[in-house]
């Protein structure tokens, strides 16, 4: 069998504050009549310490009794605490402070509301408010251009994995094997248009899944099945002007045109010196700004170390 436990009732904010208030005055009233005895015995005690025992008659201030001087200064300090206690908190208590505060209140309302009046008079609110709606639409108006802007402009980017000597291959073929790699430029391109020229586009077995390939070629008469052919940069960047983010993917020779177009590089620095007969352009610190990097050690599926590096256009 369980007991009931007994709730606790709750009191109201206000009342609680009203007893606190009650609690208060009773303490200080009590201290008051405290005092008021221990003055009278003390009062006594000094008369009769002079009077009955003849304690210090001869000691005199201004030619006063001692006791005298003594009993007035305790009925001093009694006075002072009856005034504290009784007449201050009276007449000067919660209810005199939120009068007090209820009129300094009022008394900023009326100064706010004149200096509503001068502001008014200054400047009239109807020219304000146009004002107002001639600056927001002004700002809108910007803004919006802004994004337009933004929306229309894409990041051209190129990628690349390129030894520490900038080798990028031999015999149209990467001299190393990272499957990493492979696989974040797979997670970088699909969806995108991605830019090459015709040797990278011949090593590729088959058309890569989800993304638009633009091949770059002089031959005005090469063919690339299921590829868009161009014979220029410009043409390519035409192409996939609505694409946010289209991809320069090699080799040498249109890395080194595209380097003039690029907005952004996402460059693989495979730590190691390798013969090749394709390298990737030297990127001028100058101009670019290097704004993340992600090392990724040798493992077992990785027989190089190598780095991650996103350059920014400055």
């Amino acid at each position: 069998m369980f007991l009931k436990k007994k709730e606790t009732p709750q009191i109201d904010p206000q009342q609680r504050e009203l007893y606190e208030h009650a609690r208060k005055r009773i303490i200080q009233k009590k201290r008051l009549f405290q005092h008021f005895v221990i003055f009278i015995v003390g009062a006594v005690f000094f008369a009769l310490l002079n009077l009955v025992f003849d304690y210090g008659k001869d000691i005199t201030f201004f030619g006063v009794n001692w006791y005298v001087v003594a009993i007035l200064c305790w009925a001093f300090l009694f006075i002072v605490h009856f005034c504290n206690v009784w007449l201050f908190t009276t007449f000067m208590g919660r209810e005199w402070s939120d009068k007090q505060m209820e009129r300094l209140i009022a008394k900023q309302k009326e100064e706010i509301a004149l200096m509503q009046k001068d502001v008014d008079l200054m400047y009239p609110k109807d020219d304000l408010m146009k004002k107002k709606e001639g600056f927001i639409k002004g700002k809108t108006s910007e803004i919006v251009e802004e994004l337009k802007e933004k929306e229309s402009k894409n990041m051209i980017t190129m990628i690349a994995a390129a030894g520490e000597n900038d080798a990028l291959g031999k015999d149209n073929d990467l001299v190393w094997h990272l499957p990493d790699d492979f696989k974040r430029f797979k997670d970088l391109t699909t969806g995108h248009h991605i830019i090459m020229g015709r040797k990278t586009f011949e090593t590729f077995p088959k058309l890569l899944p989800n993304r638009i390939h633009i091949v770059i070629s002089r031959n005005e008469s090469y063919q690339a099945e299921g590829a868009i052919v161009v014979h220029s940069m410009k043409d390519a960047l035409d192409i996939a002007k609505n694409d946010v983010q289209p991809f320069i993917i090699g080799g040498g020779e249109i890395y080194k045109i595209g380097l003039a177009y690029a907005d952004a590089i996402e460059l693989t620095r495979v730590h190691g010196d390798f013969e090749a007969d394709a390298f990737f352009p030297a990127i001028d610190e100058e101009t670019w700004k290097l704004e993340k990097e992600e090392f990724h050690d040798v493992d077992e599926k990785h027989k190089y170390s190598f780095t991650y590096l996103t350059y920014k256009k400055k």
